[in-house]
């Protein structure tokens, strides 16, 4: 190549760099910013919010009535909704052999009674004889023991008249204590058996109402504690204070619901209402977030971070769940830094985002 050439390439260099330089790619745009919301880690301490548990209040003293013998229902003295005294005879059976049975248990202790008065007699006239050489020490010795298994049979009948008598009274159902006829299961004239139930008596004196918790919960409750209960009928209402009175042991089952009564102020809350009773979980300290900010994937569980206007994944442990809360483990996260928990499908690792409160 001649100089002059060369000179030519030198001279023209200038613009085919600048040529190259006006055809080049324009430079990538920066990406829109993705709208979130976001709510604040909280650290939570001791005591978390209240876990709610369903329940039906009921009267304190209720019983279901029996009979203890069976027969047909001639005579039901009480009815519905009807208020009854202790002792009360509410209801009775007919059992054609209740009373013959008593009667003949009851001839029979005579029968014996005499027969002994007799081996008595006899005893007592073999005595005298024996000590005059008349009667044998044999016979006097015969005549010991039928006394002796008179006297036996006597206690035998009459134990076997005291259950006569026994059964004949429990033909009559009497009220164990004062209160109001829940419910009638027999009409007149039905047949009975023996442990069917027949009526149902409720006290109105008191309340309370029987929960079951999971039996993590068991450790943390006592008796005497005081625990909110609500209406759910009327749940703009404010809470009554009931009292734990009964607390369950935990069992072996695994998963078992343990039962928990709780008693209620008098005239508070009324039978048959469906309510709500509060329990306050004692919580280790820990950093809580939204449950909806969780994410799961093949890494395991965490939640995207605002920092500097960018998000960024934070892996954490799920330890518990509160409510709509999640108790985590996190080394990497702090209190009241926001993590978004609205709007998470359409984010990577360091995008820019615009919090909508």
């Amino acid at each position: 190549m001649k100089v002059t050439d060369m000179l030519r390439c030198f001279r023209l260099l200038p613009f085919l760099l600048l040529a190259f330089s006006a055809v080049s790619p324009a430079q990538t745009p920066a990406p829109e910013p993705v709208t979130v919301r976001t709510a604040p880690v909280t650290a939570n301490g001791e005591s978390a919010a209240p876990l709610r548990f369903a329940g039906i209040v009921q009267a304190r003293q209720r019983a279901t009535l029996t009979f203890q013998v069976s027969g047909t229902l001639t005579d039901r003295q009480v009815e519905l909704g009807e208020r009854v005294a202790a002792g009360q005879v509410l209801a009775r059976v007919d059992n054609p052999g209740l009373e013959p049975g008593r009667d003949s248990a009851e001839a029979r202790l005579d029968e014996l009674k005499t027969q002994l008065a007799q081996a008595e007699r006899e005893l007592k006239r073999s005595r005298r004889l024996y000590e005059r050489g008349v009667v044998s020490e044999q016979n006097l010795e015969q005549l010991k023991a039928r006394r002796d298994s008179l006297k036996a049979s006597v206690a035998t009948a009459r134990a076997s008249l005291a259950e006569a008598d026994q059964m004949v009274a429990e033909s009559a159902l009497t009220a164990p204590f004062g209160g109001r006829v829940e419910a009638l299961m027999v009409e007149e004239g039905e047949f009975v058996g023996v442990g069917q139930p027949v009526m149902r008596l409720s006290s109105p004196d008191g309340r309370e109402v029987e929960i079951r918790v999971p039996a993590y919960l068991l450790g943390q409750v006592e008796r005497g504690q005081t625990l909110p209960v609500w209406s759910v009928q009327n749940r703009d209402a404010g809470s009554v204070d009931g009292r734990v009175v009964e607390i369950a042991q935990p069992g072996s089952v695994r998963g078992e619901l343990h039962p928990i009564l709780v008693a209620l102020p008098k005239d508070s809350l009324s039978v048959g209402l469906p309510v709500e009773v509060g329990v306050q979980p004692r919580l280790r300290a820990s950093l809580t977030v939204p449950l909806l900010s969780v994410m799961r994937s093949s890494g395991g569980t965490s939640v995207f971070v605002v920092r500097d206007g960018k998000v960024r994944r934070v892996p954490v442990t799920v330890d518990r769940i509160i409510g709509e809360r999640v108790a985590i483990e996190s080394g990497a996260l702090s209190a009241d830094e926001p993590v978004v928990y609205s709007g998470m499908t359409k984010l990577l690792d360091g995008d820019p985002v615009e919090v909508r409160r």
